[in-house]
């Protein structure tokens, strides 16, 4: 009996890891997909594909390179909707990916978004459930969470590039800026 077809829409190449991990365990065929406009600066864009590109040999995984930097589509969709970037963000990442497992027959599709600690888990879940609906490719929903540690700890075992944020020029000022920071906190000790 053939293996269902799942494609897995990739942010990065660490976070690839433990997905891939558990959706092969589960018999599924795993196809890669990387599309990330929200990447910036371009450096940090060209670094995570070639990460991927190691996860992807190291583990004979098949991927689809979306390696068109699409900063300026990204930007267009969030600028003065910075407060709701990370949804605009996930729903343009997902409903590609989505578009792509449709348009490729798979019959499933998820997202490594999934693993990380810092991603709006629950909204990112939400979001694939519609385009699911919508599009009529099957959701495969795993909480990755759970393999956090586990992946971190083989990513550094293979020398693969870690990021130290989710790639968006919004992210990386938080990343540096103090001020900004504090001021964050203050807000929510207000609510």
């Amino acid at each position: 009996m053939p293996k269902e077809k799942v494609l897995l829409h990739i942010c990065c190449g660490p976070c690839t890891l433990y997905p891939l991990k558990v959706l092969r365990r589960e018999g599924f065929e795993v196809q890669g997909y990387f599309y990330n406009p929200n990447i910036h600066p371009y450096q940090e864009f060209r670094r995570r594909l070639r990460a991927l590109e190691q996860v992807a040999e190291s583990k004979d995984l098949p991927v689809i390179y979306e390696k068109e930097y699409g900063l300026r589509s990204f930007l267009k969709s969030t600028v003065f909707r910075e407060d709701r970037r990370c949804e605009t963000c996930y729903l343009m990442r997902l409903e590609k990916a989505v578009q792509k497992a449709k348009e490729l027959g798979f019959g499933a599709f998820t997202t490594t978004l999934l693993y990380s600690r810092y991603q709006a888990h629950q909204l990112i879940k939400e979001i694939a459930e519609d385009l699911s609906f919508r599009y009529g490719v099957t959701f495969c929903y795993y909480d990755f969470r759970k393999g956090w540690e586990e992946g971190q700890e083989e990513a550094r075992r293979l020398e693969i590039y870690r990021q130290a944020y989710c790639g968006c020029i919004f992210s990386e000022q938080e990343r540096y800026d103090k001020k900004w920071r504090k001021r964050m906190k203050k807000e929510r000790e207000v609510l």
